[in-house]
């Protein structure tokens, strides 16, 4: 049969049709990707904020285009940005913008100097980040920033269902309740307790299922309950395979193994997925995005003394080639060492980055090109660790994705050496969208 899904990423929205016999048996039959390109700016440097209407008007339309050109598609399955979220009224209408998952409001301190992530901590012994929805929620409901018919809340892409299908209720999956924050995942409900400590009434909940269901139909096509995007991504890459590990590279970083167990440690997060599994994640907050700064930092330097302002990725290429067969020659102590916590971390947000190990003979472009590299794969790799230790889980297998990987063999090369294991690319490219098309089969 043939399959739609949708993918509500940050930057990008896309849409595969799938032909899809089973796992093993599915053929992409067209993908296409669009420019999200709905930020709003504000006043608030903190403030991270997309127009939700635009946004499901964008992928409204993309989706036709796929209904109109594949008529016998039966089934729409939804994915995109988790922990953001967009405020709805009674009737189902979304009444606000798209807080997004970067937006920093939680990080904001109070007059007495202490965040509302270490308020939460401090007082619910629970670990959020600012961006996850229901932090945000609190901050709104604090400050009043809320309009006076908004109800209830659900992400982008649980609102993009709602507006294809005419429902007034959100109906969440666990793996986008979970990322709101203040979701025992091993009890598969909200912590309302913890909650009420801070605030926010049940009222405000939306309503949370824990498989797939039918939200409704649209243009004949049935719609399903949306997923997150990392699950949908392991499920377009991996399926259901136990023993591999995911490593996604795109503005943030992302290793994803899946697990019959509840395993939780610092920085690392069992998140639902499908049949009562988990997938036990470790996010870095600057996974790409690490690459693209130095990549900025080189360009500003070459618009400054030439007047051209052109993407340098293909001569970092060389850089990074470079800086390999540098390192490989030499010692242990004398490479230039670079932790790429820039945006800081989930578990320390206030941490910052930091280049060391500096001497005369690393001091190169070549060197900054590799150490950057090398610096995204040993944070994951450290989580990788803490999974292994916490599990035993025995990794045979390793799937990359994501065009972080796509586009850069040598980080490829550094991830296959670190972890030791090969790395295969997933066979399909639009991953997120294409587990999404899946997800509306289960």
């Amino acid at each position: 049969m043939q399959t739609i899904g949708i993918d509500i990423g940050t930057t990008t929205i896309s849409g595969v049709v799938l032909d899809y016999k089973n796992e093993k048996e599915r053929k992409t039959l067209e993908a296409k990707t669009i420019d999200n390109g709905c930020f709003i700016t504000t006043a608030n440097e903190w403030e991270r904020i997309q127009d939700a209407r635009k946004i499901v008007k964008k992928a409204q339309k993309l989706l036709d285009y796929f209904v109109d050109k594949y008529p016998q598609a039966e089934t729409i399955g939804l994915t995109g940005q988790m922990h953001g979220i967009v405020y709805i009224n009674k009737e189902g209408k979304g009444v606000t913008p798209l807080y997004t998952w970067q937006d920093a409001r939680g990080n904001l301190c109070n007059k007495e100097q202490v965040s509302l992530i270490e308020e939460i901590e401090k007082k619910c012994k629970i670990h959020t980040a600012s961006g996850y929805g229901l932090v945000t929620h609190i901050y709104n409901l604090r400050h009043d920033l809320l309009v006076e018919n908004a109800v209830s809340f659900c992400t982008i892409m649980d609102y993009f269902g709602m507006y294809l299908t005419g429902r007034k209720n959100p109906l969440v999956h666990a793996s986008n309740a979970d990322s709101f924050g203040f979701f025992d995942s091993q009890k598969m409900r909200f912590e309302k307790e913890k909650l009420e400590e801070m605030g926010v009434k049940e009222t405000w909940l939306p309503k949370i299922c824990t498989e797939i269901k039918k939200l409704g139909t649209y243009r004949n096509c049935v719609v399903t309950t949306a997923i997150g995007d990392n699950q949908a991504s392991f499920l377009g890459a991996v399926g259901n395979e136990d023993h591999t590990l995911l490593v996604n590279m795109g503005t943030g970083g992302q290793i994803s193994v899946l697990s019959d167990q509840y395993f939780e440690e610092k920085g690392i997060e069992a998140r639902p997925f499908l049949n009562g599994t988990y997938l036990l994640v470790g996010s870095s907050l600057c996974g790409g995005k690490a690459y693209a700064l130095l990549e900025r930092f080189f360009r500003s330097i070459v618009k400054t003394t030439t007047g051209k302002d052109e993407a340098l990725y293909e001569i970092m290429e060389q850089f990074a080639r470079a800086g390999k067969e540098q390192n490989q020659k030499r010692e242990k102590g004398k490479k230039l060492k670079v932790e790429t916590t820039f945006d800081g971390t989930r578990i320390n947000p206030e941490s910052s980055g930091s280049i060391g190990n500096l001497n005369s003979d690393n001091f190169t472009p070549e060197d900054f090109t590799y150490g950057i590299l090398e610096g995204m794969t040993t944070e994951l790799y450290r989580m990788y660790i803490t999974i292994q230790e916490g599990t035993n889980i025995e990794v045979e297998h390793m799937i990359g994705s994501g065009n972080g990987l796509r586009k850069n063999l040598v980080l490829c090369e550094i991830i296959e050496e670190m972890f030791h294991n090969k790395l295969v690319l997933a066979a399909c490219e639009e991953e997120a969208a294409t587990g999404a098309a899946m997800s509306s089969l289960f």
